[in-house]
């Protein structure tokens, strides 16, 4: 067995030449084997990065032209596309997902990047001519300064790049955290920032637990902060972040429903609750976790999910196999745990402990997994279990079922299967959760829309990306002026040139 490879920051470019005080160990979750040891950053570390960031911010990128922005990311978006595998790779092996689903991964988070490089054209700002006499009025909006995005294990890429591109192109100098269980991908697509021409300085790395987390939060020219990860994390990130006076958007936890009618396509309909359910390893905010089925569809139903179950391959993600480890074994312990069901009507019908896997050493596997006749109140309905475990909660009508959602304290995504349109057409606009699918179980929109749920999913204003992103990461200023005498240039007949 090899010697775990040391982990450390990227600061202005390069990595940290310091020794930390504390260290945590990275997995590989397919065989358990550790493979690094994570530098953990002190607060005071990180307020030093920020004070690098800062100055990085002041001296240049606030000033660089759109033109200039735009180059560096179109570079950036160049060498992402040509080093998605690469990155792939590095996701499967501290991760644990199947290789095809990081390369997927990386893809989603190359749509941002994509339309970040549009930024010249969404900075554009109004203007108004002679609103008196001589007055002229227009609007523009200008970078925050230095902001930090606080990235969850599940997502090691594409959470980062829903945020960091968007931020970058607006003008700001960034800080991310990544997840301590899976942190190298970031360190590898950070490199490519720096290979793409951005200045060191504006993109910093620093890994670290709650310490590091609290500093940013804390620190007085963290201007703004993303969040993605549990619920409790974020309402606590908001409300820290926010008493210090940053701006805070802050994605929390899901329980997604998917509302099968009896007029539903099963083959589709079943499909979609494996894919969505057990795709990630259930690993996923957006994961289906409760699929509600209005009789009598549910036995038929769930005899084509039974099926499909038993042709999917758990093991090792390099190996061609449908469904990877969990993240960590005391993650996969506990998502274990809900397959011990009490005498409470709740019915397993197929245990994912007792499968073989496809893998060598002693990863931290659990095998798509199936519990009939769940209901609110049992941990199996009311916890974001966030593995391969898949409940269906049997209810006896729409009304039934869309009661259901509309109560859970979770709103992030949802989806109905119908080939009813005005059944769908009622459930979009009746449904009381921020992303909706119809015969579509993951509705994770476009990167120029913008993601993010209701209610417990989300605290703060602003969803991720899209126009909202832009706004979150730029403020407005309305400028009023009068020119009393028109100013004169030199002769040049040369073709003019953006610099």
């Amino acid at each position: 067995m090899s010697s775990p490879q040391r982990i450390t920051h990227l600061i202005a470019g390069s990595p940290w030449e310091g020794t930390a005080e504390r260290t945590s160990p990275v997995y590989n979750p397919a065989t358990g084997e550790q493979t690094g040891a994570l530098d953990l950053a002190s607060a005071a570390l990180v307020d030093d990065v920020v004070a690098t960031a800062k100055a990085a911010w002041v001296a240049e990128w606030q000033h660089t032209s759109l033109t200039r922005r735009t180059q560096v990311l179109f570079k950036f978006r160049e060498l992402l596309n040509e080093r998605k595998e690469e990155i792939a790779a590095v996701i499967t092996a501290e991760h644990g997902k199947v290789l095809s689903d990081a390369i997927g991964e990386v893809t989603r988070g190359l749509e941002v990047a994509e339309f970040a490089c549009g930024i010249p054209h969404l900075l554009k700002g109004g203007f108004s001519e002679n609103v008196s006499t001589k007055v002229d009025v227009y609007s523009i909006r200008q970078s925050l300064g230095v902001v930090a995005v606080i990235s969850p294990f599940n997502f090691p890429a594409m959470v980062p790049l829903w945020f960091v591109p968007i931020a970058i192109a607006c003008g700001n100098a960034v800080i991310i955290k990544p997840s301590e269980k899976d942190p190298s991908a970031v360190n590898a697509v950070a490199a490519l920032w720096k290979e793409a021409g951005l200045p060191d300085g504006i993109l910093n790395v620093v890994h670290g637990d709650k310490e590091a987390v609290d500093a940013l939060l804390d620190n007085p020219d963290v201007r703004a902060v993303s969040f993605v990860g549990s619920t409790p994390i974020a309402k606590y990130v908001y409300e820290r972040g926010t008493a210090n006076g940053k701006r805070v958007q802050a994605l929390g936890g899901a329980k997604n429903h998917m509302l099968v009618l009896p007029d539903a396509d099963l083959d589709l309909a079943a499909d979609a609750a494996v894919n969505a359910g057990f795709g990630s390893a259930g690993e996923r905010c957006m994961a289906i976790s409760a699929l509600v089925a209005v009789e009598p569809v549910a036995d038929p139903l769930i005899e084509k999910i039974k099926d499909r179950m038993g042709k999917l391959v758990t093991g090792d993600g390099t190996r061609g196999t449908d469904m990877g480890p969990l993240v960590t074994k005391a993650h996969r312990d506990k998502v274990a745990s809900y397959l011990d069901v009490e005498d409470g009507g709740a019915e397993v019908l197929v245990d994912g402990r007792e499968a073989d896997f496809d893998a060598d050493g002693d990863g931290f596997f659990l095998a798509p997994s199936l519990i009939d006749k769940v209901a609110p109140g049992m941990p199996q309905y009311d916890d974001e279990i966030f593995g391969p475990v898949l409940s269906v909660v049997r209810v006896a009508s729409y009304d039934e079922g869309l009661k259901l959602i509309n109560d859970s304290p979770f709103g992030n995504g949802t989806a109905i299967f119908t080939n009813d349109g005005g059944a769908a057409r009622r459930f979009q606009n009746e449904v009381e959760v921020g992303m909706v699918g119809i015969n579509v179980p993951i509705p994770v929109p476009m990167a120029y829309f913008s993601f993010g749920g209701w209610k417990a999913s989300l605290f703060g204003d602003s969803h991720a990306h899209g126009m909202e992103g832009v706004h979150f990461f730029t403020r407005g200023k309305v400028v009023t002026s009068r020119w009393l005498d028109p100013s004169h240039g030199g002769l040049n007949l040369g073709f003019p040139q953006n610099v």
